[in-house]
């Protein structure tokens, strides 16, 4: 069996400057998220990597706070990272998760998920990376008006509490069977002081705030839409996070809606592009599958239309290319070009039943 490498295992961290240039790769615009989240795992490394005396560090945890409008390349981001530092990666879903106590999940289980990614490898898992989703789902409900809890806000602020020392980093319990009530079966102690946390969420609602002018994400439209203002610490108070919780995600970044050209690059330019994954699914069966430029910007202003950002391109390419996949068996040997018109035709009958469905 192979043998798993370890961060430490390296005899030089990677640096900032490199550890961009492979997200870069794999990452289409964002420069500001990918520089700042280069330097907060560069950070991260050189920390995994002092001397402990009596089990402190000087240097303190780099976790991160993504903020940005869906399908701008929050998740894509961190799992690009996770890849490029060769660490175990785990995504929670911050709304599964409930106050200790009640019915959902303990926020331990998110570290048990990170085991499982290390093959319960502790001294792996305790080098991986945690991304954090929704994290703005769980957010202070005033009087629980908007969850019906009454006075205790068991899936916002209760977790945000019991996130504060795992984000810190101590010691804790976690399962080694994350799909059972893990308190009747058997445990590990994971140390969390070096796996790094990197938190993401929409903060869509951030606009309530103002009414004079959007503060969220979008609020200008058009090809290559800009942000708001900045979003500050008092939004983010004011929206329901805690300023303990805050503390702890130090390192904070806001990421744009990604324009036409940029979902465009998307589309053709990555390694792992959605149109190269269809060519490449297509070629197994001897098909060659070629797509004009215009049909594709036919498939970016559908979802610019549909303000879903990159999430939503690979849905539009294979509506495209359904009736292509399932004759492609009996046409080996030949090249389909897709142009704008059936491209257009078929995203508009698919648009159409969408509507009606929602």
């Amino acid at each position: 069996m192979k043998e798993k490498p370890r961060v430490t295992d390296r005899k030089e961290h990677m640096t900032p400057r490199q550890i961009y240039a492979y997200l870069d790769r794999y990452v289409v615009g964002q420069e500001r998220a990918k520089r700042t989240v280069a330097i907060a795992a560069y950070n991260h490394l050189k920390r995994c990597s002092q001397p402990t005396a009596a089990g402190k560090r000087l240097i303190k945890k780099s976790n991160v706070l993504l903020l940005g409008p869906t399908g701008s390349g929050k998740t894509h981001i961190a799992r690009t990272l996770a890849r490029c530092l060769d660490v175990p990666f785990a995504v929670a879903d911050a709304t599964e998760y409930t106050e200790a106590g009640y019915y959902g999940k303990d926020v331990e289980v998110m570290v048990g998920e990170l085991l499982h990614r290390a093959d319960q490898d502790v001294e792996l898992a305790q080098r991986g990376i945690v991304f954090i989703d929704e994290i703005d789902k769980i957010a202070r409900r005033s009087h629980g008006a908007r969850t019906g809890a009454g006075s205790r806000d068991i899936g916002g602020e209760g977790v945000q509490q019991g996130l504060l020392k795992m984000l810190e980093g101590r010691e804790i319990f976690a399962p080694l069977n994350v799909t059972q009530h893990w308190n009747k079966h058997d445990f590990v102690v994971v140390d969390t002081q070096d796996i790094l946390f990197i938190a993401a969420g929409t903060f869509t609602d951030l606009r309530l705030y103002e009414e004079s002018k959007a503060v969220g994400f979008g609020a200008a439209p058009g090809n290559g839409p800009k942000r708001g203002r900045s979003v500050t610490e008092k939004d983010l108070l004011d929206y329901g996070m805690l300023a303990e919780f805050l503390g702890r995600l130090p390192v904070r970044v806001e990421l744009d809606p990604l324009g036409e050209d940029e979902l465009y690059q998307i589309l053709t330019g990555p390694p792992d592009a959605v149109l190269k994954e269809y060519q490449a699914l297509l070629k197994m069966d001897g098909v060659e599958l070629r797509f004009e430029e215009a049909a594709l910007r036919e498939v970016v202003r559908f979802s610019q239309a549909r303000n879903t950002g990159a999430r939503s391109l690979r849905t539009f390419i294979e509506e495209i290319c359904h009736e292509v996949m399932f004759e492609a068996p009996e046409k080996r040997g030949e090249t389909i070009v897709i142009d704008a018109a059936t491209a257009r035709r078929r995203l508009e009958r698919f648009d159409g039943i969408s509507a009606r469905d929602s």
